[in-house]
């Protein structure tokens, strides 16, 4: 008989990226959300305003439409108040709230509503939302069924103390993320700016 042979587990090449759930999701998070304010041609203050909106859009509670209510925004900023921010961004940070992080997002929304109408006896466990939102979400009925199912359950069962609870929610993540984007992008240029100062002094030195 031959001796067995110990497999040893598969090597990563160096060059071999990794494709971890985290790994992923921090791919989607620079590609989605940091990279088009790195690339963004216009003013801080223009890019900042667009993640302001998309994070008060993404602080919405509506299952579907997000993306949508961020255009329509822009389009009446721009015809009727001249008021004007970056339409990329503000659809692309309505991404932070998604199929994965809705349920809790829209929980603590309600918890929020529930607490601001002073209805501390009517406080469902989040098991019971998240089992729940996830039934409508599964329900086997369709997708377009599914979708006003959850329509229903967000804005007519659940929507006043959702909508109550996500104001200050809203106003404080648009807030933080106007005044972070702000100083993100005005610093990332001020750096590329010396570089790009630093390699051109380097190249009119003489040899």
């Amino acid at each position: 008989m031959g001796r067995s042979r110990i497999k040893e587990p598969p090597q990563r090449l160096p060059f071999e990226r990794p494709s971890g759930l985290w790994h992923r999701l921090a791919r989607a998070v620079r590609f989605r959300l940091i990279v088009p304010i790195l690339r963004s041609r216009h003013s801080p203050e223009h890019t900042a305003r667009g993640v302001m909106v998309g994070l008060i859009c993404a602080c919405l509670p509506s299952p579907i439409g997000q993306m949508g209510i961020a255009l329509a925004v822009w389009v009446v900023a721009r015809r009727l108040f001249k008021w004007d921010f970056s339409l990329i961004q503000g659809i692309a940070w309505t991404w932070t709230t998604n199929v994965f992080t809705a349920a809790p997002v829209y929980y603590w929304f309600f918890l929020t509503g529930q607490f601001l109408l002073g209805r501390w006896d009517d406080l469902s466990g989040y098991d019971t939302f998240v089992e729940t939102f996830t039934t409508t979400m599964n329900a086997e009925t369709g997708f377009i069924d599914g979708l006003l199912a959850v329509g229903r359950l967000v804005v007519v069962e659940w929507g006043f103390a959702m909508w109550v609870g996500s104001i200050p929610w809203a106003a404080l993540c648009g807030w933080i993320g106007y005044r972070v984007s702000l100083r993100f992008v005005i610093a990332y240029r001020l750096a590329r700016a010396r570089r790009l100062e630093r390699r051109l002094a380097s190249q009119r030195r003489p040899a």
